[in-house]
């Protein structure tokens, strides 16, 4: 059965390219579009799509009224397009229920769209694995209040110096949690979050303000600081480095064979050399198995490893393969997980 897509845009031209590169793909059939929001619900309620792709600004009723109450009355997967390629509202509507987004090249309207044909038609055949029940639970659940920064403890007492976090779909929302709820440790942590460049600097900005740790966006050759957080660059690889004088990040381009830009397993495999039994290491929500063959690593060089659980997580591939591996320590779902980092590195 192929998967059934539908196209919520006001430009008429988006709507048939978008449409025209969902169907080149066999497994993918556009069983309608709409012109709006308060059209989009006519037609899901009519057609009921396995999976939308939902342009932000619309007139009439725009992508986030029509995400609310979508997902208060018929939650469908969603996949955001977004209009600019800095747009900062793709988190809002990660956070109202959107699994993924996808940023259209070169402004509302543009010759250069076809360009999001591979990664377009690849995020809609992930549905297929993604925990409906999970993503309207996480939605529906009231956010919590940012972790009270409080005094840095000096040392953690389990010696632990670095906090290394990998994510892909769903990830977003699930790291703003993490960050929200885990209380200031003495330790830097780096996060590989697939996405594209740019997003990485403004979801690192979005963090920042909710946070009690100073979150930026990685910068090659700085040395890790305790109580910072640091999201590895969109379209790049990232690497920790031991010297003398502590952990150094190492930014650099990715390579034209690379599936994944951030790599998780490029992060943990180099976090793991650099800190042995002294890193923890935590895989969360994403498709794929990025973090699987590092994860082993960490584990053999002592170092401490958490993956999320099913129970929580949007899509369960890349936690569900770092289980199958052994190497896993504690699997939690995502509520718990700022308490299983913490309990790693302080011992309470």
């Amino acid at each position: 059965m192929p998967v059934r897509a539908m196209v919520i845009d006001d430009s008429a031209y988006n709507r048939v390219t978008l449409s025209r590169m969902l169907e080149s793909h066999t497994q993918i059939k556009v069983v309608g579009t709409a012109v709006n929001g308060e059209d989009g619900i006519k037609q899901v309620m009519k057609l009921r799509p396995d999976v939308i792709t939902l342009d932000l600004e619309m007139p009439i009723m725009d992508g986030f009224a029509f995400l609310r109450w979508l997902m208060a009355n018929l939650p469908t997967a969603v996949i955001a397009v977004s209009s600019r390629s800095s747009d900062r509202s793709v988190f809002k509507a990660l956070e109202l229920g959107a699994i993924d987004f996808i940023a259209k090249p070169g402004g509302r309207v543009s010759p250069r769209l076809e360009e999001i044909q591979k990664d377009l038609v690849a995020k809609v055949l992930q549905i297929g694995d993604l925990r409906m029940d999970n993503l309207k639970r996480r939605v529906q659940e009231d956010e919590p209040a940012a972790a009270e920064a409080g005094p840095m403890p000096e040392v953690c007492a389990k010696g632990i110096e670095l906090i290394a976090i990998g994510c892909s779909t769903g990830g977003p929302p699930a790291l703003q949690h993490v960050f929200q709820n885990l209380t200031l440790l003495p330790v830097p942590i780096i996060v590989a979050q697939h996405m594209p460049p740019t997003f990485t600097r403004l979801f690192a900005d979005r963090v920042n303000r909710l946070s009690p740790y100073d979150v930026k966006e990685a910068s090659d050759g700085e040395m890790l600081k305790p109580g910072t957080a640091y999201i590895a660059p969109g379209g790049m690889q990232t690497e920790v480095r031991r010297l003398s004088d502590g952990l150094q990040v190492r930014v650099y381009p990715a390579g034209l064979n690379d599936l994944y830009a951030p790599s998780v397993d490029r992060l943990f495999t180099t976090a793991s050399e650099a800190c042995g039994n002294r890193l923890v290491a935590v895989i969360m929500t994403g498709m794929g198995d990025d973090g699987a063959e590092s994860i082993r690593k960490v584990r053999e060089r002592g170092g401490k490893t958490i993956a999320e659980s099913a129970e929580t997580a949007i899509i369960f591939g890349m936690p569900g393969e770092a289980i199958k591996t052994g190497a896993i320590d504690e699997v939690l779902p995502l509520p718990e997980i700022p308490a299983g980092i913490r309990r790693f590195c302080t011992g309470v």
